[in-house]
């Protein structure tokens, strides 16, 4: 194999395969990124059993050929180059080991054969569409911040996307959830999408595509399995296992009779709810909200910190109430809104709060409060 690359095109392509090695690996060539050169294109694949990322590059190829070699040093080695350096990469029969150079600077790198690199198959996919990578992008930027990171609840620990009939119109869904707060949000289903089956896409896949919306060009291919996922974005391709289990029945939890109606500058709330819970608790960052008809009173009583209250104007027309929330999860809501105001719907203390977007009425967010 031998071959010469623009800095700037190897480092872009290592970026997206890199970032989803492992640090540490006991399967030795997991540590490794696959390299396949042939016509034209250089192809990187990446891979820790449960994801693979894939992407080609253009590339001046005087030999073909394939080979494995450490990521992670891959990676930083190219990053640290010069800027608009070609890089020169060489595998010759008579030594042992991958040839990088660029400029003054070489480097020798272990390498292991490209037959032992476990590839995930490409087939088995019954349901394909495409999706603007903005529309996708939306779905796990509304949601994803609600993905459970307890791994006893391994069914919470990713997006659950299914398609939901909506009259004669179908649409594409994304719900994430904790179990103490829930995240969903809609776009129009693309055509190929309709009944598709429910999966769950894991939180670290999650990550890693939305990494890769961020230089989509063009709509997304997507296909689905039963037990798999796959992302096509330009010269990039993510495949990933899905979670194996039942997401819960999420609509039973999302409030449908509360009729108490409060309504705050989603800004100011959020600034707020940030200075009083300088002093919460650490476990339970607890906050308190006295509603009244013309303010919000936030408290923190925290014996060991200190009392911190701030009012908050809102417009409410119903009985004062006091309900309690974590503030780290209020944020977290209020970070997502678009619009100036926050609409919260609430029934009593002790009951989930559902928190809608007044400029965005295809997401919505569920609370569940704390006794404070």
């Amino acid at each position: 194999m031998r071959l010469t690359i623009e800095r700037a095109a190897l480092l872009k392509a290592l970026t997206h395969v890199q970032s989803v090695v492992e640090r540490r690996n006991t399967i030795p060539i997991l540590s490794n990124v696959l390299i396949g050169a042939a016509g034209e294109k250089l192809r990187f694949t990446a891979t820790d059993l449960d994801i693979e990322i894939s992407e080609e590059v253009d590339a001046e190829i005087e030999r073909g050929g394939s080979i494995s070699a450490p990521a992670h040093n891959l990676y930083e080695f190219v990053r640290k180059l010069p800027d608009k350096a070609p890089v020169r990469l060489e595998l010759n029969p008579d030594d042992p080991r991958l040839f990088i150079s660029a400029a003054r600077t070489r480097l020798h790198l272990p390498v292991l054969p490209a037959d032992d690199f476990p590839l995930m198959p490409a087939d088995g996919f019954d349901t394909r569409f495409r999706i603007h990578p903005t529309d996708l992008a939306r779905l796990i930027d509304k949601t994803r911040f609600a993905i459970s990171t307890e791994e006893t609840r391994y069914y919470l620990n990713g997006i659950y996307f299914h398609t939901v009939a909506n009259g004669s119109a179908t649409i594409l869904r994304g719900v994430a959830t904790d179990g103490h707060r829930l995240a969903l949000a809609d776009t129009v289903a693309p055509d190929g999408a309709q009944g598709m089956p429910g999966v769950i896409v894991p939180r670290k896949t999650i990550a890693e595509l939305r990494r890769l919306l961020d230089d989509a060009a063009d709509e997304v291919e997507v296909a689905v399995s039963a037990q798999k996922i796959r992302f096509v974005l330009n010269d990039a391709v993510l495949t990933s296992k899905l979670i194996d289990g039942s997401f819960p029945e999420y609509a039973r939890v999302i409030p449908k009779q509360n009729s108490k109606k409060l309504k705050l500058d989603n800004k100011a709330f959020a600034e707020a709810v940030d200075r009083v819970a300088t002093v919460s608790a650490e476990r339970s960052r607890s906050v308190r909200l006295a509603i009244e008809s013309d303010k919000v009173t936030l408290t923190v009583n925290n014996p060991d910190a200190g009392l911190a209250t701030e009012d908050v104007s809102a417009e409410y027309g119903d009985a004062p109430m006091e309900i309690g929330f974590n503030a780290k999860y209020l944020l977290d809501v209020a970070g997502q809104i678009e619009g100036e105001s926050a609409l919260f719907e609430l029934a009593d203390s002790g009951s989930p709060t559902l928190v809608r977007d007044e400029s965005d009425e295809h997401a919505l967010y569920v609370l569940m409060p704390l006794r404070v």
